[in-house]
């Protein structure tokens, strides 16, 4: 089979193509066939970390069938439309592949109507958002229709994966949706997400924008760049309100005003996947599913979140694109299907 690889870390060139072997799965686990694989920031951020082991094929994210099952597999059965999460969670071999080998616990059932494309840009991108959203203390701590009733929900960066996940599951949870965008451009692609207010923080008044629409205070604020954002956070968030952290964009430190803060009863709730606990995991993967079934997840140009293909051999240059700041989503085409 074809797979990218690298065996040291660096830039994206030191990614290549090479011809491999056949992975077999083994108890507990299927080999699915790809089509589909997402790039996310983490896949470049990886790469330039320490090597976890000899050889690196990236990738969290995809989309397939299943074409062989180990044994004690039950729920997925050979010719299943699968999406896959956290392909490399303590795996050295992920998605820019046409074949993964993958415990059932990182395998979930696709419907037939839901896209391989959409299918891929799952994983990551809906997890955290799903993470996010339920982490206020007064807020729910799963998803479903009405489940974020009379809440009112800031998505910083309502352009980006995260951001369009979060504003399509927060609105298919009955919130009311704002989010705070750079361009007019990027505020289309938020509204197309289903935001239900856009805030140009560079032409407008953001504080005074946001409590136009929330004159107590948002509920909830899922935040991709606490450093440059923290100071509105805490000015627009209600008395025990969360800001829910899952990047660092635009630096690594942030200041916390104390008595601001604590004034509020104000929570802050951080936001990795890699050792998020499993009962959680559990939780985002039937709650996106349930959405997924309901038709509330979307990607496209019209769901706010362009997608831009690459070949599997250009996964260099794919990337480089989310390295870039490429707005949308950017996926390895890995077969014809």
């Amino acid at each position: 089979m074809r797979a990218v690889v690298f065996s040291e870390p660096g830039p994206s060139s030191v990614m290549k193509l090479v011809e491999g072997d056949l992975p077999e799965p083994g108890p507990g686990e299927v080999r699915v066939r790809l089509v589909r694989s997402g790039v996310n920031p983490t896949d470049w951020k990886r790469r330039q970390q320490p090597m976890p082991a000899p050889e690196i094929t990236p990738g969290q994210d995809g989309a397939g069938v299943v074409d062989a099952v180990g044994d004690g597999v039950d729920g997925l059965s050979v010719g299943d439309r699968v999406w896959i999460l956290l392909a490399q969670r303590e795996k050295a071999h992920g998605t820019a592949a046409e074949y993964t080998v993958q415990a059932t616990s990182h395998v979930v059932p696709l419907p037939d109507e839901a896209s391989y494309d959409l299918g891929a840009s799952l994983g990551v991108p809906a997890v955290t958002a799903h993470r996010a959203l339920t982490s206020s203390e007064f807020g729910p701590s799963r998803l479903e229709p009405g489940s974020m009733a009379g809440m009112t929900v800031l998505v910083a960066g309502g352009a980006g994966a995260v951001g369009n996940a979060a504003i399509q599951l927060a609105r298919w949870a009955g919130a009311t949706v704002v989010t705070t965008v750079s361009s007019p451009e990027k505020a289309e692609l938020a509204t197309a997400a289903g935001a239900h207010h856009t805030v140009n923080y560079r032409d407008d008044d953001a504080e005074a924008a946001i409590h136009a629409v929330a004159p107590d205070g948002v509920d909830l604020v899922v935040e991709v760049a606490p450093a440059q954002n923290n100071e509105l956070d805490v000015a627009v968030t209600k008395v025990h309100g969360t800001v829910a952290i899952y990047a660092n964009n635009g630096g690594d430190e942030y200041t916390v005003p104390l008595r601001p803060t604590f004034s509020k009863n104000l929570r802050y709730q951080y936001v990795i996947l890699y050792t998020l606990d499993d009962r959680l995991m559990r939780a985002a993967v039937e709650d996106v599913s349930a959405a997924l079934r309901a038709g509330a997840l979307r990607v496209g140009e019209d769901a706010g979140l362009p997608l831009h293909h690459f070949p599997l051999a250009d996964t260099p240059a794919a990337h480089d694109a989310v390295e870039a700041g490429t707005i949308g989503k950017v996926l390895l085409d890995i077969s014809d299907d």
